[in-house]
């Protein structure tokens, strides 16, 4: 398959743009799981002390 320099141009500007987008979902993705991570320690915590 060959692409014209306009359409690399393009699927290059997409693969950006969806590299950008995961990029943020990954990062809320880990501050969710370092949330949990934190509510389960406590939890763990609290267990552990009665």
């Amino acid at each position: 398959m060959q692409l014209t320099p306009e359409e690399l141009v393009r699927e290059f500007q997409d693969a950006v743009l969806e590299l950008y987008f995961a990029r943020k979902r990954i990062a809320l993705l880990e501050a969710e799981n370092a949330g949990l991570r934190a509510h389960l320690a406590a939890a763990e915590a609290r267990e552990a002390s009665d």
